[in-house]
């Protein structure tokens, strides 16, 4: 022996190969050509539960009682086939005996000649995702997200029920695809939330099912953001309407006779009787104020009766000078006056079955006064320019803002006309005396134009509304329709708020014709109390009759009209005027 030898290679590369398998976070594990496991990385071990020293020269199938061991081995064909699968998901068995969701992708193990020598395969841990999709399949309210190209990337379960597409055809679809809501471009509730990076809570709009019929939901937005609050995407939860609006209908329908709407007692009694009235032949006459809705009482009867497959004609006898009033009455003759080149009927004659309503009654010249008598008297009137008698088989229903007991005793409407007319009255109180209609009527107008303006706006806010419920309304429910209509000029969508509102309104509550309006801002508790005094003092401070109105119990209005100093007021203002 003269010395020695040693060799040396660089296995740095190997040594930082293992490196790199051991910071993987999914497991990876590789066999030879028997399926003999020959390497398992960290990950592999904190997933299953095995350690490395364990497993390496045992058959994988003994370690991992896969659901595809066997002939269905994904790692096998990869060898045999030289190919690869990509994310299938399976069961496997921990160490423990515990089921483990994974997702494999296997591929063949090749040497530096491109032969092969085994195969190789990594597998994540699905059980947190699993668990969350679980909990999600679990909400009983819808859930999608979208990345920041309106793609759906979830879609759970009861968002499937809802909406009836299901996960498979809806995830990668464009949320506008699927739900083709009412709100769906510039009012997009989930893009406002990503543009602003808030919330967006409580909206209530329509979308269509995949049968393409409307349903209504509720949904609340926000934005998707990674662990370093990136936005990446939107969150949208939904809920079902379609019950809450069903049991809304059925409650409207309580405070509706056809196209009325009211839940003030005064109304409710008629709502009561009017069927009744509407099955009699007998002559009626609505009064009340200018806009009170004296022609949907009209068209209301007219609807409820015998005659509703008969023509409904209307007059309007202040919009027609007295020389044109009859002959648009009763017709005229050729030759009855200088223009009459052919006969023309009237609207007695167009009415004929049915029934003629005769607005503004208190403004009928007296000429053609006495010609209507005759026709109450005697069911006959005349046509202009001819004595033959025409039988008239009508039902009038006539209308006035102004008093004709005060008309008659001036001596500018008929006795006996008066008399024939008033065989049905039926008295609309003004909306000042019904405000408790207000949120209804509010409802039904904002329905109405969001129909008619293809607006998606689904309520009023409650400053706006308080507003509303302090005014005197001289023009009545014409007038809070105009309001309504003026607000949606303005408002894009969601809720009509105070700057929507035509002046006086939008300048404050200050401006408005209130007997009690403060200077300032009220506070809640402010309004409430106001709002109490005055129901107590339109009801004579009867206070059965003010929990009517307000739709509180006695007991809740007792304990609000001591907490507000209400009843001492009360007793203080009635020793001054004793």
């Amino acid at each position: 022996m003269i010395g020695g030898i040693q060799t040396f290679h660089d296995s740095s590369e190997s040594l930082h190969n293992d490196l790199i398998l051991a910071s993987v976070a999914d497991g990876v594990f590789t066999v030879d050509h028997n399926r003999t496991i020959t390497s398992f990385n960290r990950a592999a071990e904190a997933i299953t539960g095995w350690t490395q020293d364990e497993v390496i020269g045992k058959p994988c199938r003994d370690i991992f009682h896969s659901s595809v061991c066997g002939n269905d081995c994904l790692l096998q064909k990869a060898i045999d086939g030289n190919s690869m699968f990509v994310d299938r998901s399976i069961f496997i068995k921990g160490k423990a005996g515990n089921s483990i969701p994974v997702t494999i992708s296997s591929a063949p193990l090749l040497d530096d000649f491109g032969n092969i020598i085994g195969g190789i395969e990594t597998f994540r841990d699905n059980t947190s995702s699993i668990r969350e999709s679980l909990i999600l399949d679990s909400i009983a309210d819808g859930v999608f997200t979208v990345d920041r190209n309106w793609n759906i990337t979830s879609f759970n379960r009861a968002a499937e029920e809802i909406t009836g597409w299901s996960r498979e055809e809806a995830v990668g679809m464009s949320c506008s695809d699927i739900f083709h809501s009412s709100i769906c471009g510039k009012n997009c509730a989930i893009a406002e939330s990503l543009y602003t990076g808030a919330p967006v809570a409580n909206r209530s709009i329509t979308i269509r099912n995949n049968h393409g019929d409307k349903v209504p939901i509720s949904i609340s937005a926000a934005p998707l953001t990674d662990h370093e609050g990136n936005i990446v995407g939107g969150v949208e939860t939904f809920r079902d309407l379609t019950a809450i609006t069903a049991l809304r209908q059925q409650l409207s329908q309580k405070y509706t006779f056809d196209a009325i709407i009211s839940k003030a007692p005064a109304m409710q009694r008629l709502f009561g009787i009017l069927p009744e009235i509407a099955r009699s032949p007998s002559t009626v006459l609505v009064l009340g104020e200018s806009g009170t809705g004296k022609e949907l009482i009209a068209r209301a009867l007219y609807n409820s009766s015998e005659r509703a497959n008969k023509p409904f004609v209307i007059v309007n006898c202040a919009a027609l000078p007295e020389t044109l009033l009859e002959s648009e009455l009763f017709g005229y003759k050729a030759g009855a006056f200088t223009d009459a080149r052919k006969d023309k009927i009237g609207r007695f004659a167009a009415a004929e079955g049915g029934t003629l309503f005769l607005d503004e009654i208190g403004d009928l010249p007296g000429s053609v006064q006495v010609k209507l008598l005759r026709v109450l008297q005697e069911k006959v009137y005349e046509p202009l320019g001819s004595n033959v008698p025409v039988k008239a088989n009508v039902r009038i229903i006539t209308a006035t803002n102004r008093d004709l007991e005060a008309l008659v005793g001036e001596g500018s409407f008929r006795n006996d006309l008066f008399y024939r007319l008033n065989v049905v009255k039926i008295i609309l109180p003004p909306l000042r005396e019904r405000k408790e209609d207000i949120p209804l009527l509010i409802d039904h107008f904002i329905k109405k134009y969001s129909a008619q303006q293809g607006k998606d706006i689904v309520g009023i806010s409650g400053a706006a509304l308080s507003l509303l419920m302090r005014y005197n309304y001289p023009g009545n429910i014409r007038e809070l329709e105009n309001i309504v209509e003026y607000s949606f000029i303005l408002c894009d969508g969601g809720y009509i708020q105070p700057q929507h509102l035509p002046d006086p309104f939008a300048a404050g509550c200050e401006a408005l014709p209130s007997s009690r309006s403060g200077a300032g801002p009220q506070t809640l508790e402010e309004l409430e109390k106001q709002a109490i005094l005055l129901s107590l003092e339109r009801n004579r401070w009867r206070k059965m009759a003010t929990c009517r109105e307000l739709g509180i119990s006695k007991d809740t209005l007792r304990r609000k009209i001591e907490r507000y100093g209400i009843a001492s007021q009360t007793r203080d203002e009635n020793a001054s005027r004793d």
